[in-house]
């Protein structure tokens, strides 16, 4: 029998193997949700790093990957897709049933993970995206073969202290790298845009970056909070023969939707081209 996981209600022991800026924002993000510092742990190559993480955040670390794995009701596989199998193989005698993994690692499917633990280990893949280092990442769960709804409930706890996030099927795993785990670049890429034009009207660098960033975030919170659809809030700027529809109307000659729209399906198609090495996972 494996052993008990904790009793309902309780916060999981958590180990983040490979804790770099990802793993180590998760870390932050539950101990500032209130996680227990003693409940949770970091391993990674680096002594020094590990030992400075671990008095900043009061958790247990560690370069024995096998150690957090035994620690922990909650892996959370932090590395890269080049070395996740070496991990694995780290920490599979440590695993079985009554323990969960969770998965960061960009484009590998739930399949592949679960070929390299002891059969039955539940596994939850995620997609979690940059700004969960400030606590407002988006990020997409999706269940493998053994994972029950209390495990992704588990996941879903960990995630929302760093942010949103939701569930999706594991063949939209793609999508959602096409577009929030890709997604911050295109917010970039406007801002730069957005700042570049502030700087060609005549403002300071500093205005325009100043400006141009506080108008992303109020409107991504205004949409956030209302609920409402973007083209209801974009009405609401437009005004009859104001400047908005002047530049909205430069926006539609000038294809924005449709660039959007492009990169994120470019992203998408590469996202799966990289996790084709893994295969597709489909039974029978």
């Amino acid at each position: 029998m494996p052993p008990a996981g904790p009793a309902p209600g309780e916060h999981p022991r958590i180990a983040v193997v490979g804790a770099g800026s990802m793993g180590a924002a998760i870390l932050r993000g539950l101990v500032k949700a209130g996680w227990s510092p003693g409940g949770l742990m970091a391993t990674g190559p680096r002594a020094e790093r590990m030992s400075a993480l671990g008095t900043e955040l009061g958790i247990r670390t560690s370069t024995d990957n096998l150690e957090a794995a035994r620690f922990a009701d909650v892996v959370v596989l932090g590395v890269k897709p080049q070395i996740l199998t070496k991990v694995l193989d780290d920490v599979r005698p440590a695993m079985n049933a009554g323990k969960l993994v969770i998965s960061i690692a960009a484009g590998v499917p739930t399949h592949a993970l679960e070929a390299h633990l002891p059969p039955g280990t539940p596994v939850v893949r995620s997609m979690p995206n940059l700004p969960v280092v400030v606590g407002t990442g988006a990020t997409a769960l999706c269940k493998g073969a053994h994972a029950r709804a209390e495990h992704i409930q588990t996941a879903h706890r960990l995630f929302e202290a760093v942010g949103v996030a939701v569930e999706v099927a594991e063949d939209l795993m793609d999508a959602v790298t096409g577009l929030s785990g890709t997604g911050p670049m295109y917010i970039f890429a406007i801002l730069e845009g957005l700042s570049d034009a502030g700087v060609k009207v005549g403002l300071s660098r500093h205005v325009a970056n100043q400006l141009a960033t506080q108008t992303l975030i109020g409107a991504a919170r205004l949409a956030q909070a209302s609920g409402e659809h973007p083209a209801a809030l974009k009405d609401r700027v437009t005004s009859p023969g104001g400047t908005a529809i002047a530049a909205l109307h430069t926006m539609e000659r000038n294809g924005l939707k449709a660039l959007l729209m492009d990169a994120v399906e470019a992203a998408t198609r590469r996202s799966a081209e990289l996790g084709a090495r893994y295969g597709d996972g489909r039974k029978g």
